[in-house]
């Protein structure tokens, strides 16, 4: 009888070990989980704030004060414009009238050079018919 008294009361005391660190663990996790919301809330704060320093430094009234202090800009006017004639000459060809181009040239030996029968991985290989 005293056998089973003994192990019933290890039982009871290892029941409540047990118990006791489940309780242990599930406060360290609260505390955490309480820990990440408290974060977050930061991380939230944090981000409203930037985003009203950003509308802020965005305002067009602002942007339009610095470019105007800062930038020597003027608006266009229509007589700004020149005529057609007042262009600059065409910069001279490289290659004269008449002869081959020669990145053409290049692209055909290159075309020229791979072979036909060639497959690729985007292309099916032919069958052989016989």
């Amino acid at each position: 009888m005293r056998l089973i008294h003994l192990f019933v009361i290890g039982a009871l005391i290892f029941a409540a070990a047990y118990v006791y660190r489940i309780k242990m663990e599930s406060t360290a996790r609260t505390e955490r989980v309480l820990r990440l919301h408290a974060d977050i809330r930061e991380q939230r704060d944090a981000i409203a704030v930037l985003r009203s320093e950003w509308a802020k430094l965005d305002a067009p009234l602002r942007l339009q004060g610095l470019a105007e202090r800062h930038l020597q800009l003027k608006p266009v006017n229509g007589t700004q414009y020149d005529s057609l004639k007042n262009l600059p000459d065409r910069p001279p060809r490289l290659v004269k009238p008449g002869e081959p181009d020669p990145i053409g040239a290049m692209i055909n030996t290159i075309e020229a050079a791979t072979d036909a029968d060639t497959v690729t991985g985007s292309v099916p290989q032919p069958e052989d018919k016989q």
